[in-house]
This record gives C-alpha cells, sequence and structure tokens, in this order.
C-alpha cells in the first residue's frame, strides 16, 4: 500500500473561497501647516521683552520659506517652534504687566497705611493731652 499520496476522502469536500472585497484607499490632501506670521509680528511689536517675539517671527520666516519651496516637514518643525516662542511672548507680554500693576497697587496701599500711622503718631506726640484739657 502506497501512503504517500493523499488519499481522496481526506480531501475537503467542497471549497468555500471568499471573494475578495475592493480595497479602498482614501488619499487626502496634504496638510498646510501653519507658520503663525501675523502672532509673531505682533509679538514681536508689541512689548518684545527679550526678543521672544523677534525669534518667533524668525521661526515664521522660516517655516513659510519652507511651505513656500515644498518642504512640508521642515515647515512643520519650525512652525511649531514658532508656536512655542509666540506662547511664551503672549505670556510673558500678558503676565509682567498684570504683575506690575499688582506690585504698584500694594505698594500704594502700604505707602498710605504707613502715612497714615506716621500722622496718627505725630498728632499723638505734638498734642499729647489735648483730651485731658478739656476735663
Amino acid at each position: 500500500m502506497d501512503t504517500s499520496y493523499p488519499r481522496e476522502d481526506y480531501l475537503p469536500m467542497t471549497s468555500h473561497k471568499q471573494e475578495p472585497s475592493p480595497t479602498v484607499i482614501t488619499i487626502r490632501p496634504p496638510v498646510v501647516p501653519r507658520d503663525y506670521m501675523i502672532w509673531s509680528v505682533f509679538n514681536t511689536i508689541y512689548m518684545n521683552l527679550c526678543c521672544l517675539g523677534f525669534v518667533a517671527l524668525a521661526y515664521s520666516v522660516k517655516a513659510r520659506d519652507q511651505k513656500v519651496s515644498g518642504d512640508l516637514e521642515a515647515a512643520h518643525r519650525y512652525g511649531s517652534k514658532a508656536k512655542c516662542y509666540n506662547i511664551l511672548a503672549t505670556v510673558w507680554n500678558v503676565v509682567l504687566p498684570l504683575v506690575l500693576i499688582a506690585l504698584v497697587i500694594t505698594g500704594v496701599l502700604h505707602l498710605s497705611k504707613l502715612a497714615q500711622e506716621s500722622m496718627d503718631f505725630l498728632a499723638y506726640r505734638l498734642f499729647p493731652n489735648e483730651d485731658d484739657d478739656k476735663k
């Protein structure tokens, strides 16, 4: 008996082939990175402390140049750096004046309290017994 070939009774009776489903490929247009140019110009002009607005403007210009040349990955990288520097510059430009205003207000309140206390002290020293004379 020859056992090298498979027998017919071991073969599957019916073949259930599935038809291949169509493959759908969605092609999206490439995402154009943002360069944050207007925000950078605003931060450069308005209270450019520590030159953060200028650095953001430089990265915005680089991002725009890379976008025009077609290197979208480099444009995204420079745009991301410009966004970070713009956030830092905006926070610095908003927080610093608020802190300065708070310091001025607390300083004025403190000085007015000191002035009132010194006036009370001087009035007591100059006229110590006004209440005693009226008795």
